[in-house]
C-alpha cells in the first residue's frame, strides 16, 4: 500500500514539473511581445507629435465628426460594391488575357459575362478607377485588362483578316481582256462568323473604328498587290512627261483592259466582301468601308490618269484615244454606279463624272475642228517629191477609222451627248456630212497643190499619185461607199490621164534624140553617120542624165503604181534605145572615146529606170519621259504641227 502511494506521489511531482515549464516558456513569450510591443509603442510615441502637427489644420471638433457619422456609413456600401467589382476584374483577369486565336467562339462564349447589362456597370465602376489614376498614366488600375481583352481581339481581328487575304493570281497583261470574270475566292463561313463577332465586342465598346481601319489597311493592301503585277506605274505620268497622245498610245490601250480587270475582278470582290462582312451593321458603313479600300487601292489613279490623257494638247489621234477611254468607261457604266453609286462614294463619282466631261468635251471638239485644220493647210507648199501628202494619206486613213465599227458607235454617242447637254438636237447626217466635207476640202487641196509646182512633170507625177491614192485607199472602205463608184471612178480616170501625160511630156521625149534621119544606108557616108551617131547619143545621155537625176528623188508610194510606171517608162524608152544601139553602137564602140558616147547598156538602162520613185525610209522620234516608259513610235502629230509636211 505504501508503495501505490509513493507512485502516486512521483506522477503529481511530474505533471506539477510539465505544468511550471509550460507556464514558464509562455511567460518567455509573452515577456518577448512585451518586449517587441515597446518598441514599436516607442516609435508611436516618437511619430504622435509629427502626426499632431500634421492633422492639426484638418482637425475637427468633436460635434462636428459626430455629424458625419452618416455620411460615412452610407459611403461604406458603395465602397464595398466596387471591391466587389475589383475581385470580380481579378478573376477575370487570366481568361481576359489570354489568346483568343485557338478558339474564338468559344473564348467569346466563355467571356459572355461581358453582356451589354454587364458591360453597362462595369464600365461605370471602372469609369470611377480610371479617375483615380494620375495624369502621368503611372500605372493602370485592374480596369486596363478590359482594354487589353480588347486590343487582343483586334489583333485576332487582323490575324485573321492576313491570313486569309491572298493577292489574286493573274495571267499576262497582254491577255487581261481575254479572261473570264474572275473573283478571289470569298473568306471561309467560319472566318466571316469571327470577324463579325469581333465587331459585335467592338461595337459594344465604342471601338468599332478600329476594326473598320484594320479592316480597310488589310483588304486594300491586297487589292494593290494584286495590280502591282500590272506594272501600273504609268498612271503616275504627268503631262511634262510625254510629247503628245500618241506618244503613250500603248499606256492607253493598257489602261482600258486594267481598269475593267480591276473593276470587275478586285472591287467587285471587295464590295460583295465588306457587304458580308458589315451587313449587320448598315448600309452605310459597310459602303463607307468599301470606299476607303478603293481609294486607297488605287481607283484614283485609274480615273486621274484618263484626265491627264483629256489634258494634253489637241490633235487627231487623241480624238481616237479619248473615244477608247469613253468606250472603256460606257463599258463599265452599270458597274460604276453599282460600286460606287453610294453616298460614301462622292469623290470617285465627282472624279468619274469630270473625266467624262472632259472625255466627251474634248472628243467633240477636235472633231469639229477637223475641216478647218485641213482648210488651213491648204496655204502651204506641196511636197518637193510629189509624193502623196502626210496630210492627204493621214486623213483618208482617219475618216475611214471614225466611220469604222470600232469608232462610229462611240463617236455618234459622244456627239449626241455633246448636243444634248447644249440643248440642241443630233441627227447622224451631221456626222456623215462632216466627214464628207473633210474629204471635199482634201480635193480642194490637191488642186491647190497641183497648181503650185513650176515643174509640169513633177505636178503631173503628183497629180497621179494622189488621185490613185483617193481612188486605191477608199474603193471598199465605209467612206468609198459613202463617196460612191462615180466618185472613185472619177479619180482613177484622172490617174490614167495624168500618168499618161507624165509619160509623155517627160521620158516620151527621149527616144526623139535618138532619130534614124541621115544614117538609113549611111547616106552621107560612114564618118558622116558616125558623127551623127555620137551627137545623137551625146543629147540622148545629158537628157537620161537630167531626167534621172532629177527625178531619182520623186516618190511613187504605191508599190503597184510605182511598179506599174517603171515599166512604162522602160517600154517607152528602153526598145528604142536597144534598137538604135544594136544598128548603130558598132559606129562608135570601135572609137577610142566610144564610152563617151556608148555610156549605158541597154541592161544597165533599163535597171536605173526600175529604180525610180523609191519611197525614203521613214524616221520616228521616241518618247523620253520617265525611264520606266520605254520607247514610242512618234508618228502624225497636230494637223497644225504637219505643214511643212503636207509633205
Amino acid at each position: 500500500m505504501a508503495n501505490s502511494v509513493n507512485d502516486k506521489s512521483i506522477e503529481s511531482l511530474i505533471s506539477a514539473s510539465k505544468s511550471l515549464r509550460l507556464s514558464l516558456q509562455k511567460s518567455q513569450g509573452l515577456g518577448s511581445a512585451l518586449e517587441k510591443a515597446g518598441n514599436r509603442f516607442e516609435e508611436i510615441n516618437q511619430r504622435l507629435p509629427s502626426l499632431e502637427a500634421a492633422v492639426r489644420p484638418i482637425r475637427a471638433d468633436k460635434e462636428a465628426l459626430a455629424a458625419v457619422g452618416g455620411h460615412i456609413n452610407r459611403a461604406v456600401g458603395p465602397a464595398a460594391a466596387v471591391l466587389k467589382v475589383f475581385d470580380a476584374v481579378h478573376g477575370l483577369e487570366k481568361s481576359l488575357l489570354s489568346d483568343p486565336r485557338s478558339d474564338l467562339q468559344e473564348y467569346l462564349e466563355d467571356n459572355a459575362v461581358a453582356d451589354d447589362r454587364y458591360l453597362s456597370n462595369l464600365k461605370k465602376s471602372l469609369k470611377g478607377l480610371r479617375e483615380l489614376q494620375d495624369g502621368e498614366g503611372k500605372a493602370n488600375l485592374d480596369g486596363g485588362l478590359l482594354e487589353a481583352a480588347l486590343e487582343k481581339l483586334e489583333n485576332e481581328f487582323r490575324r485573321l483578316l492576313m491570313e486569309h487575304s491572298v493577292p489574286l493570281p493573274m495571267s499576262s497583261s497582254s491577255s487581261l481582256g481575254e479572261q473570264a470574270c474572275i473573283a478571289p475566292s470569298p473568306l471561309p463561313v467560319l472566318v466571316i462568323q469571327k470577324l463579325q463577332a469581333i465587331i459585335g465586342r467592338s461595337i459594344a465598346n465604342n471601338r468599332l473604328e478600329k476594326c473598320i481601319s484594320i479592316y480597310v489597311e488589310v483588304r486594300s493592301s491586297n487589292v494593290r498587290a494584286s495590280l502591282q503585277a500590272l506594272n501600273l506605274d504609268y498612271l503616275e505620268i504627268s503631262i511634262a512627261e510625254f510629247n503628245d497622245v500618241q506618244s503613250i498610245e500603248g499606256y492607253i490601250a493598257q489602261w482600258g483592259k486594267h481598269l475593267e480587270f480591276a473593276v470587275k475582278h478586285l472591287f467587285e470582290a471587295e464590295y460583295k466582301l465588306c457587304n458580308d462582312v458589315f451587313e449587320r451593321i448598315g448600309l452605310d458603313v459597310w459602303m463607307g468601308c468599301f470606299a476607303k479600300i478603293a481609294a486607297q487601292a488605287g481607283i484614283l489613279a485609274f480615273l486621274q490618269f484618263g484626265k491627264t490623257v483629256t489634258e494634253s494638247k489637241k490633235d487627231p489621234i487623241k480624238l481616237l484615244k479619248l473615244l477608247d477611254i469613253f468606250a472603256s468607261l460606257n463599258k463599265l457604266r452599270l458597274d460604276f454606279n453599282r460600286l460606287f453609286g453610294g453616298a460614301a462614294c462622292i469623290e470617285i463619282q465627282n472624279l468619274t463624272r469630270d473625266l467624262i466631261k472632259s472625255v466627251i468635251d474634248g472628243a467633240a471638239e477636235i472633231f469639229w475642228e477637223l475641216l478647218l485644220q485641213v482648210q488651213l493647210q491648204r496655204q502651204n507648199p506641196p511636197p518637193p517629191d510629189g509624193s502623196v501628202p502626210k496630210l492627204v494619206s493621214f486623213i483618208t486613213d482617219y475618216c475611214n477609222k471614225l466611220l469604222g465599227d470600232d469608232y462610229k458607235p462611240l463617236l455618234t454617242q459622244v456627239l449626241i451627248i455633246d448636243r444634248s447637254w447644249k440643248h440642241e438636237k443630233f441627227q447622224e447626217k451631221l456626222l456623215i456630212n462632216e466627214v464628207l466635207e473633210i474629204i471635199k476640202a482634201i480635193e480642194i487641196n490637191l488642186e491647190t497643190w497641183i497648181k503650185a509646182y513650176e515643174d509640169a512633170s513633177l505636178s503631173n507625177l503628183f497629180a497621179m499619185n494622189n488621185h490613185w491614192h483617193l481612188y486605191r485607199h477608199l474603193k471598199g472602205t465605209k467612206l468609198g461607199v459613202l463617196l460612191g463608184d462615180a466618185w472613185l471612178k472619177e479619180h482613177e480616170q484622172y490617174k490614167d490621164y495624168y500618168a499618161a501625160v507624165f509619160l509623155r511630156d517627160s521620158w516620151g521625149k527621149l527616144p526623139g534624140h535618138l532619130s534614124r534621119e541621115g544614117l538609113i544606108l549611111f547616106s552621107g557616108g560612114r564618118a558622116t553617120a558616125r558623127d551623127l551617131v555620137k551627137k545623137r547619143l551625146k543629147t540622148f545621155n545629158e537628157a537620161f542624165d537630167d531626167m534621172y537625176k532629177k527625178q531619182s528623188n520623186w516618190i511613187v508610194s504605191d508599190k503597184d503604181l510605182r511598179e506599174k510606171t517603171c515599166h512604162l517608162i522602160v517600154q517607152a524608152v528602153v526598145p528604142v534605145y536597144r534598137s538604135y544601139m544594136q544598128n548603130y553602137g558598132p559606129l562608135v564602140e570601135q572609137d577610142a572615146s566610144s564610152s563617151k558616147y556608148a555610156k549605158y547598156s541597154v541592161q544597165t538602162l533599163e535597171k536605173m529606170l526600175l529604180s525610180l520613185f523609191q519611197p525614203k525610209p521613214v524616221r520616228y522620234g521616241s518618247f523620253k519621259g520617265r525611264q520606266t516608259s520605254g520607247k514610242f513610235n512618234n508618228g502624225v502629230t497636230d494637223l497644225r504641227r504637219t505643214t511643212s509636211a503636207v509633205v
